[in-house]
Order: structure tokens, then sequence, then C-alpha cells
């Protein structure tokens, strides 16, 4: 009579796949851990083995990301902005010595900005917008002289004035804001036209005879506040209200 076998425990299975579920797990925790700590060569020399292509493209895009973040570091080009904006500067005092109009241009430099004013007669005749071909000429000589500092140019905001015709009598509000901001428009568009700077960086705006720097009671001063101002500010720089510009560039002015 044969003797019957026993039958296999059951249960025992489970043991052997547990274990090599559990080796599988460490060896996943393990691959993970060399990932994260390998270094850059190393991670380029894995990819180029692999495939050469993808070794070019990983390399663009960390050159790229590399060279992106020293553009947004604050300061990164501020060498090359200041030798350009302080180069237009000395530029522009030969500008006003070649005019031979240097009692009608006076230029000033202070923390982030430069100041050209001209008298009203260097671009204009009285009571008109119309550009003389002297101011073109001016213009022209001005606009060679910020082509190369452009980069280093935040803004130009040219500001048109006019003066009161008589000491106690007003001008006639619309003529006289319509006047200063026709002028200063004028002067933008000649520039514009040029094509050496970003149109967005040129503004033009029209005070008529409120923001005055002298007496109305004289000629001389009159004569004075009738002018056209350029100020340019340097990229990067922090902008000040007009009153603060004034008091820096006006000192000891009659307004």
């Amino acid at each position: 009579m044969k003797r019957r076998q026993k039958a296999p425990e059951e249960g025992s299975d489970w043991m052997g796949t547990y274990g090599d579920m559990v080796t599988l797990l460490l060896c996943f925790f393990v691959l993970l851990y060399s990932i994260s700590s390998v270094d850059q060569v190393k991670w380029e020399n894995l990819v180029k083995s692999m495939n050469p292509e993808a070794a070019e493209t990983s390399q663009i895009v960390t050159d790229t990301l590399a060279k992106e973040g020293t553009e947004n570091v604050p300061g990164a080009n501020t060498t090359e902005i200041d030798q350009k904006f302080d180069e237009m500067y000395d530029n522009l005092l030969k500008m006003q010595d070649a005019s031979g109009e240097v009692a009608d241009i006076q230029i000033a430099k202070g923390d982030g900005y430069q100041f050209i004013t001209f008298k009203d007669n260097v671009f204009f005749d009285g009571d008109s917008y119309v550009l003389r071909d002297e101011g073109k000429t001016v213009l022209d000589t001005f606009s060679s002289v910020i082509a190369p500092a452009s980069g280093a140019i935040k803004e130009i905001q040219v500001l048109g004035h006019t003066s009161q015709a008589e000491p106690n009598i007003p001008n006639e509000v619309m003529t006289d804001r319509v006047l200063s901001a026709t002028r200063s428009a004028v002067v933008v568009a000649y520039v514009q036209e040029k094509n050496i700077i970003e149109p967005k960086k040129l503004v033009s705006a029209g005070y008529g005879q409120f923001r005055p720097i002298d007496t109305f009671d004289t000629f001389e001063g009159r004569a004075k506040n009738r002018r056209v101002e350029i100020l340019i500010t340097k990229t990067g720089s922090v902008e000040q209200t007009l009153d603060e510009y004034y008091s820096q560039v006006y000192q000891g002015e009659g307004n």
C-alpha cells in the first residue's frame, strides 16, 4: 500500500516574493541616491555616451540658463553703462563748444542723469513750433552723440516751456499749453526719425509758463523761461522728481 505524500505547507512561497520585493526597493532607493549626488560632468558624460545629440542639447540649455542668470544679476554691466554715459557727457560738452552757442546751451550732470537746457531761439522763432535750420543742425549733432550710448540711456525727456509775455498778464491757456507741448513733441519726433534709440525711451511734455526758472518782470528773466530742456537718465538709475532735478541744475538761478 502506497504511502500518501504530505501536501506542501501553505504560506511558504510568499516569503520569497516578499524578499524579492524588499531587495528591489533597496536597489531603487540606492539608484535614486546615486542620481541625486552625481556631479554635472559625470551626468554629461553619461548622456553623451548614450545619445550624443541629447548631450549637445543639454549643453545648450545649460549655457543659456547660465547666461540668463548673469544678465539678471544687478550691476552685471554697470561698468560699461557708466563708461558709455560718461563718454556721452564729454561729447555733449564738445557739441556745446562746436555749436558756437555756449551761452544758449547749458549742460549739467548729476547722479544718474544729464540735463541740457536750450534757450528757445536755438530751436524756434517766437510763438512758433517750426524747427529752425540751426536747430535741426544742433539736433543732428545731438543725435550722433547719444547714438553710441543708447543702451546706457533709460529715458530721454524733452520738456517745453513758455514765458508770460507781460509780467502781470498770464498767457491764454490753450495757446500756452499747446505751444509748449508741440515744441517738445517736434523735438522728440525729429530725434525719433533718426532711428538711433528705441521710441519708447523718448518722452515729450509741455509745461507752459508754469515752470519758470527766473522772473517774469524783466526781459532777461522772460528770455530764460522760454526754453526747451532735455533730461537724459541712465539705465538702472533711480528717477527723481522734476523739482529735485531743478534744485540741482538751477542752483543760484532766480526761480
